[in-house]
């Protein structure tokens, strides 16, 4: 597949090849982690949002469903797509009456202005066509729909002193941005963000103690100060946004 960045050059990917890593390497044990139990940290993204009951949810790059069926148990109408046909296997499993589909989020496979709620966590950055995923998500939104999307910031701290170089799936793809240059993307989509919010999910134990157990010590520190550091040097940050032309809020910190 061939694709065009917002810069204008084109690039060649193979997106059966992404498929096939998502299917074979991160989704690997995902059985294990379905039946492990839901994060307490979409449950509170969920209560700040303030999503009404009876509001029909599309969950882009969806997973294996953790967040959709915080909101299934919540009163919503779910939707899901994600590359992983495995992933989607468990979407299903989990949530029957729902509606999960397997394929590029660069087409999306509804009619236009359907959704109250469009969401995108972590995974815009591995997109092969990522304006071209924005401008999908906009499309099949209703007018006054919210967008949550959650991005990694180029400008993380510890990335900037050569700490961190990224997550495993560099190894399929992975274009990490500024803020600026994520604002930038989004308008070019049709998007103004309305609020911007740290993403402290992995201020846990869980998460502390992954890896070699030499790095704890360092990842336990990351803890105490992240909830300290501004917006530009976090980690992840949320954007709630809506079609441009919408009211600015200030940013979050």
């Amino acid at each position: 597949m061939t694709s065009k960045n917002t810069t204008g050059v084109s690039s060649n990917i193979d997106v059966e090849e992404i498929k096939k890593f998502y299917d074979s390497v991160y989704y690997a044990d995902a059985q294990t982690k379905h039946e492990s139990g839901i994060s307490g940290h979409y449950t509170r993204l969920f209560n700040r949002l303030d999503i009404t009951s009876g509001a029909r949810v599309l969950d882009v790059a969806c997973g294996a469903g953790g967040w959709l069926k915080v909101c299934k148990d919540n009163g919503t109408n779910v939707s899901g797509v994600d590359l992983s046909g495995k992933a989607i296997a468990l979407c299903r499993e989990l949530m029957p009456d729902g509606d999960f589909y397997a394929q590029p989020a660069e087409t999306l496979p509804f009619g236009n202005g359907q959704f109250d709620v469009v969401t995108c966590l972590g995974s815009l950055e591995h997109f092969v066509d990522p304006e071209s995923s924005l401008r999908e998500m906009v499309r099949v939104a209703k007018n006054d729909a919210a967008f949550v999307i959650l991005v990694p910031n180029k400008d993380f701290i510890t990335r900037k002193l050569g700490l961190f170089g990224g997550t495993y799936q560099v190894d399929a793809k992975e274009v990490v941005r500024t803020l600026e240059e994520w604002k930038f993307l989004f308008s070019s989509a049709g998007l103004t963000i309305n609020e911007r919010w740290k993403d402290l999910h992995m201020l846990n134990r869980d998460w502390i103690t992954r890896g070699k157990p030499y790095m704890w010590p360092f990842r336990a520190l990351q803890c105490l100060l992240l909830p300290m550091w501004p917006l530009k040097w976090q980690y992840q940050v949320y954007h709630r946004c809506m079609a441009s032309g919408r009211q600015v809020a200030a940013d979050a910190t």
